[in-house]
């Protein structure tokens, strides 16, 4: 007599998925699943730890190496701390609606052990299971996975339990039996075909940032005088780009509001903030966030509804480095400033009744600008290279720079 042997099952860990292409899915899977399925980065680039290691983990770590960067002693690796103190946040409730993390990008390498009929006719969702030892790897989104270790390591450290992390589901995307050659060009695709987001427009998105929410909070306060309409000057703010162009109905971004709205807060100190977060624990000296906004806002906001027209009309005052300069001038009439260059607002507006915001090389070459070979000018110098020129110009009316911006 012969026993026959069951039939067999296949085991593995089972993700629910949606094909969006012959060799990629899309779904989410809970923490837990993630920190199995794909080993911590930061433990394959640890020697002792690795030599220690399974086989299976051995394999993964040299399959890794072929189609990621290394974490150790690179920015990469330091801004995992960062990145699992804001997913913490995010999941503890603190950052309310407003935090996000991007689907991590997979690559199986080899073939699926089982892939269902659709769970339900038409919808296209499947089951996909993947065997034990499997290698599974991150080839966009490392960061992020390397923070969900952490998490997972050590839940209490960032005020989380693994009950909480346990509800978390984590999108993703996984390519299936890609070769080393195709999963190298999509780690390619990822980081190098993007455009990157410069900093200072970055920084004016962030909502959390206190100098952005000021920013906002000025051109909602100010409204300009349209053929006898009032319209809010948060309708001239361009928020989505670095530079505005001249057929767009927009006169001024929303990062050098930001940045007047810094240098206004710290003066010229303000000039290497304008692409940092600023916290609120971090104004000046017996000031509170409440008494800061309190003052800036009103000035600020005077200003420019007294200079709407030079607004409208595009002059040199729109300029960032111009608006900087400007920022460093209202400084001096802030509470907090030092009382030996203190200034009143009158005093201020004085300085400012001479200045000729036309943009003419005859008044701002040198001093915000330069001038081509045509004559025309170009503004593009930024708040840290020509700020402070501005703001000396502005409080020093004596000075060459400050006779040649007041026509003299």
């Amino acid at each position: 007599m012969r026993i026959t042997m069951p039939t067999a099952v296949i085991e593995g860990t089972q993700l629910t998925v949606m094909p969006f292409r012959a060799d990629a899915v899309i779904g989410t899977m809970s923490v837990p699943t993630l920190v199995q399925l794909v080993p911590s980065p930061r433990r394959e680039e640890d020697t002792k730890t690795l030599n220690a290691a399974s086989g299976a983990v051995r394999r993964h770590a040299e399959l890794r190496a072929l189609v990621q960067r290394a974490l150790k002693s690179t920015q990469k690796g330091k801004n995992v701390g960062s990145y699992a103190e804001y997913i913490a946040d995010g999941v503890n409730g603190e950052l309310g609606a407003g935090w996000s993390t991007p689907p991590i990008t997979f690559w199986h390498a080899g073939p699926l052990a089982a892939l269902s009929d659709e769970l339900l006719p038409g919808t296209g969702l499947r089951t996909v299971t993947i065997t034990p030892g499997t290698s599974v790897v991150a080839i966009d989104g490392e960061t992020q996975t390397t923070a969900w270790h952490e998490l997972y390591d050590d839940p209490e450290r960032f005020g989380l339990t693994y009950a909480e992390l346990a509800q978390v589901r984590v999108p993703f995307e996984l390519y299936v039996d890609l070769s080393v050659a195709d999963a190298r060009q999509i780690f390619y695709d990822r980081n190098v075909q993007g455009v990157a987001v410069a900093k200072n427009l970055a920084m004016s998105m962030d909502q959390r940032d206190f100098a952005t929410r000021l920013a906002h909070r000025v051109a909602e306060a100010v409204k300009m005088d349209i053929d006898g309409r009032l319209v809010p000057f948060t309708k001239f703010v361009n928020a989505s780009k670095r530079q505005v162009g001249k057929a767009e109905p927009e006169v001024v971004t929303l990062s050098a509001m930001r940045a007047l709205v810094i240098t206004a807060i710290y003066g010229k100190g303000g000039l290497s903030r304008s692409a940092e977060t600023v916290h609120e624990d971090e104004l000046p000296a017996a000031t509170t966030s409440e008494q800061v906004e309190r003052c800036v806002v009103p000035v600020l906001a005077r200003l420019i509804a007294e200079h709407s027209a030079h607004f409208l009309s595009r002059s040199a005052l729109t300029a960032p480095a111009v608006l900087a300069g400007l920022g460093i001038a209202v400084h001096h009439t802030t509470p907090w400033a030092d009382p030996s260059n203190a200034l009143s607002a009158d005093a201020l507006d004085r300085l400012l009744a001479g200045i000729r915001w036309e943009r003419e090389a005859r008044y701002w070459d040198g001093v915000a600008a330069k001038a081509g070979v045509s004559g025309r000018l170009n503004f593009s110098g930024g708040v840290k290279d020509s700020g402070g020129r501005v703001a000396d110009a502005l409080l020093y009316p004596g000075t060459e720079a400050g006779r040649r911006i007041r026509g003299q």
